[in-house]
């Protein structure tokens, strides 16, 4: 990928309590910008850049460097005898994709919120906090949807780039814990990537020391950016 040259304005929030790791303080860099292109956004993410509504940020903590933003090649990217036995396990699930959020995609998230992440800075679920980490004026997300019989049992928020998938957020059924949704859900976007042609699926931040957050390694190979650019890992 070339990137191009643009000006852009950063600023620096204040420090305040880190949601993923107990006794550290959290600061963001944070775009300026009121709107941007699709190829601008891919570049920041390459930089290490994630998009929460239309607010583009990267951690840049006082004390603390462990959000590594992390992306799957998606060419190379092959499951694993776990994730093989997922998607086994999910043979009757249906996935579609969604152009736009529907009104039943709410209800679900809601549900997934108050039950499974009452102890998270996102409970309780309200229309308005789901709104405001998906709608960005510039950019309008996919979702890729779970479906059992009649029943919505997941869905993935994605921001589809030139060259490369985003994976914003997912949420599915608290009832359907024992199918591994969250896991179908990142193995199915990298499915998507490959049929769309895309180079990586972009899956956040990798965060060893917080048990929500240290899960996306088990997907490879897959990259790292650290301080001498994008680094690969094939094996653990």
């Amino acid at each position: 990928m070339s990137f191009k040259s643009q000006p852009i304005s950063v600023g620096v929030t204040q420090a305040f309590s880190c949601s993923y790791l107990e006794h550290q303080l959290e600061q963001l860099l944070v775009l300026q910008e009121e709107s941007i292109n699709l190829d601008l956004f891919e570049q920041l993410l390459a930089f290490g850049f994630r998009r929460s509504g239309g607010t583009i940020y990267k951690p840049q903590c006082p004390n603390c460097s462990a959000c590594l933003p992390i992306r799957i090649p998606a060419t190379l990217f092959t499951p694993s005898k776990r994730q093989k036995r997922t998607l086994k396990n999910n043979k009757d699930i249906i996935w579609k994709i969604a152009d736009k959020q529907q009104e039943y995609h709410y209800d679900l998230y809601a549900r997934y919120i108050n039950e499974r992440h009452q102890d998270g800075p996102m409970y309780p679920a309200s229309r308005e906090q789901y709104q405001h980490f998906i709608d960005a004026g510039w950019l309008t997300p996919i979702f890729v949807e779970l479906w059992n019989n009649q029943e919505l049992i997941g869905v993935a928020v994605t921001d589809v780039m030139p060259n490369s998938l985003s994976a914003i957020y997912s949420f599915f059924s608290p009832d359907e814990h024992k199918r591994s949704l969250g896991s179908l859900l990142i193995l199915i976007q990298c499915r998507l990537a490959k049929l769309m042609n895309k180079d990586f699926v972009y899956l956040g931040y990798q965060i060893d020391e917080s048990r929500k957050m240290n899960y996306k390694r088990s997907y490879l190979p897959y990259q790292l950016l650290t301080s001498n650019g994008w680094q690969q890992i094939s094996d653990e």
